[in-house]
């Protein structure tokens, strides 16, 4: 479980939220939401450990992340607002580099087919990888859903720049992860087609 207490974050002389606490279980799907600027992404970062807050602590199965970082680190997926791409890189050659800094070296065959699953079988040794479209992009940084297996999920605006048919994958991919009892933390402007009972809204307003 994900225990989020008291969190506060500021931006320079700037507080951009505080007081704010909420609770992940297995099989639940955290939405946050709120007007841009508001701290959604920071409040992300907070969660995967990348920034410290001010106030508050997370915990993950009863303990403070700060205390086993890297062992906290491993249990999670994240995928942020910017792609995390480098055009000198193949899709291919991408998936694999971003799965060796998570921790794992994954044979070829099963990154190929996380980039099949998102569609990109013919796209994935197609070099610069800056010739892909945006939503191109955005599936290979989402196919990382698909090579990696790890219980916590934190996605910044996920859906951006897809098409109807990659929101349809995507959806079916998180509806497939928190039956299996996985958890999802995203920051989103529109509703997740995922069963309603597992999903709660979190509005920051500053």
């Amino acid at each position: 479980m994900l225990e989020v207490a008291n969190l506060s974050c500021s931006r320079g002389d700037r507080r951009l939220f505080s007081g704010v606490t909420f609770t992940v279980q297995p099989g639940g799907v955290l939405c946050v939401q709120g007007d841009n600027g508001i701290g959604k992404t920071s409040l992300l970062r907070l969660v995967c450990g990348l920034m410290s807050p001010e106030e508050g602590s997370i915990r993950w199965q009863g303990t403070d992340i700060r205390q086993w970082h890297e062992r906290y680190v491993a249990q999670l997926i994240y995928v942020g607002h910017l792609n995390g791409l480098k055009d000198d890189l193949t899709p291919l050659e991408n998936l694999r580099v971003s799965s060796l800094l998570a921790g794992e070296r994954l044979p070829l065959e099963s990154v190929g087919a996380a980039l099949t699953a998102m569609g990109l079988d013919r796209s994935a040794h197609l070099l610069p990888t800056s010739v892909l479209s945006q939503g191109q992009k955005r599936r290979v940084a989402l196919a990382r859903l698909w090579s990696l297996t790890r219980p916590l999920w934190v996605l910044d605006e996920p859906f951006a720049a897809l098409d109807a048919a990659a929101v349809d994958l995507l959806t079916r991919r998180l509806q497939a992860h928190v039956s299996a009892g996985g958890m999802v933390v995203l920051a989103t402007h529109q509703e997740v087609d995922v069963a309603a009972d597992c999903v709660r809204h979190l509005r920051l307003t500053g």
